[in-house]
């Protein structure tokens, strides 16, 4: 019973959190000088990776970028890939764990559960990307 406190507590306090940092984020205001990077699809992949692997949380990673997307900040086709991104960039904290927490890279299952991991994501951003501004005009049109 005391396990399933904690865990609904845990629960309701990330929850929390994430609707915070949302927030934040709708309110972050003009970033014009950052235009250049927001507007290519393609940065905004590469930024969607680095920032899954700096947070660790593809979760927090799409809210914000949500939350960008919501406040006119990021156009919705960088905000797709920046999605891919942060698809991909989940994977590679399996990558950083194994090096940096536990006794190296994974080896036996864990490897090949990882690059099958890896491999996929990789797959479908690449399939992808290339249709990022003909998902969002479907996307818009729902």
């Amino acid at each position: 019973m005391y396990n399933s406190v904690q865990i609904i507590i845990g629960l309701v306090i990330f929850y929390i959190g994430l609707k915070m940092f949302s927030g934040g984020m709708k309110e972050l205001g003009n970033i014009d000088h950052l235009s250049w990077f927001i507007a290519n699809p393609v940065y905004m992949f590469f930024g969607g990776i680095i920032m899954t692997l700096a947070w660790q949380s593809s979760s927090l990673s799409t809210t914000a970028i949500i939350a960008l997307v919501a406040s006119g900040a990021v156009p919705l086709p960088a905000a797709i890939g920046a999605v891919l991104g942060a698809n991909v960039g989940t994977t590679g904290t399996i990558w950083l764990a194994g090096l940096l927490v536990s006794d190296g890279m994974p080896r036996g299952d864990t490897l090949r559960i990882a690059l099958v991991h890896t491999g996929v994501n990789l797959l479908m951003a690449i399939a992808l990307l290339p249709f990022v501004q003909q998902i969002a005009k479907l996307v818009s049109r729902v």
